[in-house]
């Protein structure tokens, strides 16, 4: 670890003047993203950020590894899971780790011009290669970050999505209606029975009303699966009202030699409702 106090105490004072002098330099041109923004509460903390990853990083020249990497590492998740990097692309955030390296690397320089006769070649080259070396990791640390972020956001979206797409909606204390909208694929058709008999058990549901107005086409491998729900929800006591079946999708399912003996079958939901009123 190449640590030396008067190089950590020349580059420490410089941080604001980093800081500007990287601002400046930006190019604020695209206003999507952080760098391009007006917003002034933005434009403060895209400084207060840089600033500290500045101060953060010369610690490498006073701490051991363990100390200065936890803090820098704390700085790096923030930054991974900051709203508005993301909405930046990667590549761009990347660039301004590079701009910021080269930063470093000519204030190394100042300071090796400042103290040419007091340390060797070999220590300012010492001191270049592990500022690239660090750069690298840091590099490395953020992009793992930022994809485990991105991942999980997408994770959260896709849990929304399956709920908005799949919702149980309560028309009384012991009557719910499923709608089912567009294209059901056998993942969809998973969720769908999933959350649909977790949310009958929850709620306390003894009439499910089961509409598929909204389904334009179904499969042999959903058809099925939407007729073990059905089945399903009679273990857990909760009777099905089947509802809105396309003549395409009824045919379908004849082919596919589904059987519907045991299924309450109306051909609209205003039909299915009507058929709950007394329990509504």
């Amino acid at each position: 670890m190449p640590q030396n106090e008067e190089l950590y105490a020349f580059l420490n004072e410089n941080v604001n003047r980093l800081t500007e002098e990287w601002y400046a330099s930006l190019d604020k041109s695209d206003s999507s993203v952080v760098y391009g923004s007006t917003d002034p509460e933005v434009i403060n903390n895209l400084k207060r950020q840089n600033t500290e990853f500045h101060k953060r990083f010369f610690e490498v020249f006073r701490q051991e590894n363990g100390a200065f990497e936890k803090k820098l590492d704390e700085w790096i998740i923030e930054i991974a899971v900051d709203e508005q990097h993301h909405k930046t692309p990667l590549y761009a955030i990347l660039k301004e780790f590079n701009r910021t390296q080269d930063q470093h690397l000519k204030l190394i320089e100042e300071f090796a011009e400042k103290y040419k006769d007091k340390y060797s070649i070999q220590e300012f080259f010492h001191w270049y290669s592990h500022i690239d070396r660090m750069f690298r990791k840091v590099t490395i640390t953020f992009v793992e970050e930022h994809t485990k972020e991105a991942k999980n956001r997408l994770e959260k979206q896709q849990e929304l999505i399956d709920d908005l797409s799949s919702p149980v909606i309560r028309l009384s204390t012991e009557v719910a209606l499923l709608p089912l909208v567009g294209d059901i694929d056998i993942a969809r058709s998973h969720v769908i029975k999933e959350k649909a008999m977790n949310q009958c058990a929850q709620h306390g549901v003894n009439y499910l009303l089961l509409d598929l107005s909204g389904v334009v086409k179904i499969d042999q491998i959903v058809a099925s699966e939407l007729m073990q729900m059905i089945h399903a929800m009679e273990l857990i006591g909760v009777t099905t009202t089947l509802s809105g079946m396309r003549p395409e999708i009824a045919q379908s399912a004849v082919k596919l030699g589904l059987n519907f003996d045991n299924v309450t079958v109306k051909s609209s939901l205003a039909e299915s409702i009507r058929s709950r009123e007394s329990y509504l």
